[in-house]
């Protein structure tokens, strides 16, 4: 089997999905690996190095998508990729169907197979982890006064409190930032609907920390001695209404800061607006506004040997096992499916883009087998299902 790894062309991702190191595990199994020039260059990983691993590198993504059985990369695909793009062609990256309707329509079209990778992480996605903590770093920096901050240490001084802090979502996104800003001494709230995960917290951080349910009525209460929110809520799609809107952010002190790292549009705040890492803040209702939706990219090297350990099992599994036993083997990979030949198997998306959908273990026929299991991977449920006699795969 060949193996593809793209470089990544969108504005501030400076990411790959596969290091050197992964790219020695495929040859060693005996694949061939194709990598385009560049591909991890901007992350610390030189062409040399990839070449020293075993690969083959490549001018052009024309050439990759010729040749390779699996492509991968870090973002989603852009147009000029979808007649690039084979029947029976497997794509591992992170596509966020639900989002992104134009590149569904692409994926379907073309006859791949299509993996969603944010949905195919066991233990949680290393982006994740990454945007939190890089996300509160951010969000010290944005309280500089020559940001336009209120100008206060994270920590205190002599004499001198510290921040306090509103963390909203204590996921692997929310439990990144904490675990940064409890260490910088800041005095921390942490907001979420689990009230089980709000006592475990307390307990992991010695009651050093305060936890609250999290609503509109309790950020209000709470956002008048605040001096910087993070949203980190996984705003599931179509939800109306926001967490903090416009009347509520005039309730915090002038200069205070909002971290969007979630940075979903229609999401939980409603003055946010997505932002690059070249000019990622601006200031409205005079609160600054950090809302760069790929800050993970901004620590590419760290991020990319976390992401690239995370997913490499399932590079492995596809390229040795092939799509159908590689999904009854993984369950999390199997949820990442999210268009088979023409067919989409990914259930968010056909709630929201009212698609007829196919569950990935009716289409890989292994629905009658012992599969390992996995949660859905979101809340979002469809039964607009497409009939067994409608079904017609590329």
């Amino acid at each position: 089997m060949v193996f593809g790894l793209l470089k990544d062309t969108k504005p501030g991702e400076y990411r790959t999905i596969a290091t050197p190191l992964e790219i020695a595990s495929i040859v060693g199994d005996g694949h061939r690996a194709l990598v385009q020039r560049g591909a991890g260059e901007a992350a610390g990983f030189p062409d040399g190095a990839y070449a020293a691993a075993g690969a083959q590198l490549a001018d052009s993504l024309e050439e990759i998508y010729a040749q390779a059985d699996l492509v991968a990369k870090v973002k989603e695909l852009e147009p000029p990729e979808f007649g690039l793009l084979r029947p029976g062609q497997m794509v591992f990256t992170c596509i966020h169907p639900a989002a992104h309707p134009a590149e569904v329509r692409g994926l379907l079209e073309s006859g791949c197979v299509a993996f969603s990778a944010e949905d195919s992480h066991r233990y949680g996605s290393p982006n994740c982890e990454a945007a939190g903590k890089q996300g509160a770093l951010f969000g010290l920096e944005s309280m500089l006064t020559i940001h336009g901050g209120k100008g206060k240490y994270v920590g205190g001084l002599a004499g001198a409190p510290a921040m306090k802090v509103l963390i909203i979502g204590a996921g692997n996104v929310g439990q990144g930032a904490l675990s940064v800003l409890y260490a910088l001494g800041a005095r921390v709230t942490v907001m979420d609907t689990k009230l089980g995960l709000l006592r475990q917290l307390k307990r992991q951080y010695h009651e050093r920390i305060d936890t609250a349910l999290s609503s509109k009525e309790n950020i209000a209460a709470l956002l008048p001695e605040t001096d910087m929110v993070l949203n980190c809520v996984k705003w599931h799609k179509g939800t109306q209404g926001w967490l903090i809107d416009r009347p509520m952010l005039r309730l915090m002190e002038r200069g205070s800061v909002l971290v969007d790292i979630s940075c979903d549009e229609n999401g939980a705040i409603e003055t946010f607006r997505e932002t690059t890492h070249d000019d990622p803040r601006y200031i409205e209702e005079g609160v600054v506004h950090y809302c760069v939706p790929n800050i993970a990219g901004a620590i590419a090297n760290s991020a990319s040997i976390a992401f690239a350990a995370s997913v490499i099992p399932h590079f492995r599994a596809l390229l040795h096992l092939g799509v159908a036993e590689a999904c009854a083997r993984d369950g999390y990979l199997r949820r990442a499916l999210t268009v088979y030949r023409g067919v989409l198997t990914h259930e968010e998306t056909s709630a929201l883009q009212n698609i007829p959908w196919v569950r990935p273990e009716d289409i890989l026929g292994i629905a009658d087998r012992p599969l390992d299991p996995a949660p859905p991977a979101t809340v979002t449920r469809s039964t607009n299902f497409l009939p067994p006699d409608r079904i017609r795969l590329i």
